[in-house]
């Protein structure tokens, strides 16, 4: 009996995994490519492309519908599915993971409610982007090459072109150490806030923000536009503290694509001293942040949404104790 117990438990957890890996990764497709125009213009601005330096975020997405085409809005953004799938899968199950053993190991005894969300929420986006970097450097090459000027020709010669020339896998990791650091209060704040703004619809407007569901821990799950509205705020908050480190990442990332950038190289600390030193705040290690703001919002609505739906859909727990 107690082998059929231990046959049947290990069967649920690979089903719970598997559902959560197929949420996950087409929640961040979804939200990604929602988005896709306004990731390419904030990467053309972050590394002050010749082209668009001078224009703003609507006057730079016209340039490239008149200088290129319609789709060269979506340029990138093959690689960016190749990448995000496994990308979100991972964030997404690592979360569920680490959440529930977390709860376990922590309990009650943590000083802010819901900071073992914050916890699982760093380490989960810290795997995710452990695994699957070398595509971000891959798409933002891709992503930041304008027409007539290709030095790239797709994924894997990118990729190719990159080890040879460039320093082997070490050159497909450059800006990782930023992406970390970045990563830590990025997905920490994204998940935290979510888990907690749910939270609060669920146990003071549970009439305004959810519907009954029988099978939902706590008996409720939330409906679409309280997901969405918790998805946009949790974005909006996460932006905010990492946002100078995702343009360090950028910066370096970039740095070999012109003589006049391959300072941008040298390493972390000193990117973010030049980008400082020659930019200032706002200008430099805040620029296109106005951009960040109109595609991180709407991107973390709809992948928080889509996941949660997705997990309905597959008859998974999205309620909580309240």
């Amino acid at each position: 009996m107690a082998s059929i117990a231990a046959t049947e438990q290990s069967r649920k957890n690979v089903e719970f995994i598997v559902k959560n890996l197929l949420a996950g990764g087409v929640a961040g497709m979804c939200s990604k490519t929602a988005v896709a125009p306004l990731d390419r213009i904030k990467i053309l601005l972050q590394a002050h492309s010749i082209h668009y330096k001078h224009l703003g975020v609507f006057s730079g997405l016209q340039h490239i519908v008149k200088k290129e085409s319609f789709f060269a809005l979506y340029k990138g953004n093959g690689a960016q599915m190749v990448r995000i799938f496994p990308y979100a899968a991972t964030q997404f199950t690592a979360f569920e993971v680490y959440k529930k053993y977390l709860g376990k190991a922590l309990g009650t005894n943590l000083p802010i409610k819901h900071a073992d969300k914050f916890i699982a929420g760093a380490a989960a986006g810290v795997t995710a982007v452990t695994l699957t970097y070398p595509l971000d450097t891959i798409r933002a090459r891709l992503a930041f090459q304008v027409t007539g000027e290709h030095r790239y020709n797709g994924i894997v010669h990118t990729a190719v072109t990159i080890f040879r020339t460039e320093g082997g896998l070490r050159a497909l990791y450059r800006g990782f150490v930023p992406t970390l650091m970045g990563m830590v209060p990025y997905a920490g704040f994204s998940f935290y806030c979510f888990e907690m703004l749910k939270f609060v619809c669920m146990k003071y407007a549970p009439g305004l923000t959810c519907k009954k569901c029988d099978r939902n821990t706590g008996g409720l799950v939330l409906c679409v536009p309280a997901k969405l509205l918790c998805g946009g705020f949790a974005g909006a908050v996460a932006q905010s503290f990492s946002y100078p480190l995702d343009v360090t990442r950028r910066r370096m990332q970039l740095a070999m694509m012109n003589p006049e950038t391959a300072k941008f190289g040298m390493g972390m600390w000193k990117t973010l001293s030049i980008i400082y030193n020659e930019n200032g705040i706002m200008k430099g290690l805040y620029r296109g942040m106005s951009i960040n703001y109109l595609r991180a919002i709407p991107m973390v609505a709809v992948s928080f949404s889509t996941y949660e739906v997705l997990k309905q859909a597959l008859k998974l727990d999205t309620g909580m104790k309240i």
